[in-house]
């Protein structure tokens, strides 16, 4: 079994390959998000602790969090679950997955350091990964060099140089949710569109119950001066023939 460790430290990572049963017997029927003492994998990794996050099985299938069992099973999955990716909206897939439960069978094993121990680990607690991109919410850029609403944040963009093509090219993120005048004058003409639509529909809606009320009035005198002329009628008809 091949145990692929990662320190949030250091942000570095390692490929550990463990053959002796002795040592795998410590990760048998482990849940993922569950602790493992390093003690038991071995003298180097004494006084270390490591949390289970997953794996893969010697066919490629991942675990996934929640199956309580320790083999493969075909689940129905839909948009927002894991091992899962929607192509339509709305579609659902049913797909071969690992339970949650470290076996024999497992190839892969993902381990995060969440207890660091005395002794370092090479290439992976004795190195450090520098971050290779800087935050692009203006928020967070905010918070990370301590400035105030009234700085700029387009000065503090973590901007990163590299060689294309023989030339030095230099990047920057495009900073989001940064207020700008821009911005500003869209959401005015955003808000002032949907009060005209309000104004509108309002004046339509009060232009189609006067013309509704006008004519249900006008059916009701047509209806009033048909009953008067059929009343009318009637009554010349019995006077002539009264006469007669």
């Amino acid at each position: 079994m091949k145990l692929n460790i990662a320190c949030p430290l250091t942000g570095a990572q390692k490929m550990v390959d463990v053959d002796d049963e002795k040592k795998l017997r410590a990760l048998y029927d482990k849940r993922i998000s569950q602790e493992v003492e390093g003690k038991y994998l071995g003298d180097e990794f004494a006084e270390y602790i490591f949390r289970i996050t997953g794996g893969n099985d010697k066919q490629g299938f991942p675990m996934k969090q929640g199956v309580l069992c320790a083999h493969r099973v075909r689940l129905l999955l839909h948009n927002g679950v894991s091992c899962y990716r929607m192509r339509r909206k709305g579609t659902r897939k049913r797909k071969s997955v690992r339970g949650c439960i470290v076996g024999s069978d497992i190839a892969i094993l993902n381990l995060v350091v969440t207890q660091k121990g005395d002794q370092e680990i090479e290439g992976l607690t004795d190195t450090q990964v520098p971050v290779r991109l800087g935050p692009k919410r203006a928020s967070k850029i905010r918070k990370l060099f301590n400035l105030t609403k009234e700085d700029d944040v387009r000065k503090y963009v973590i901007r990163r140089k590299f060689e294309k093509k023989g030339k030095t090219v230099e990047k920057a993120p495009k900073i989001q949710r940064l207020i700008t005048p821009l911005m500003l004058k869209h959401a005015r003409a955003i808000r002032s569109e949907k009060k005209k639509a309000i104004e509108k529909s309002t004046r339509e809606a009060a232009e189609y119950s006067r013309l509704r009320a006008q004519r249900l009035q006008e059916q009701k005198e047509t209806r009033r001066s048909a009953i008067s002329k059929r009343r009318s009628s009637r009554a010349s008809r019995a006077s002539a023939e009264g006469a007669n």
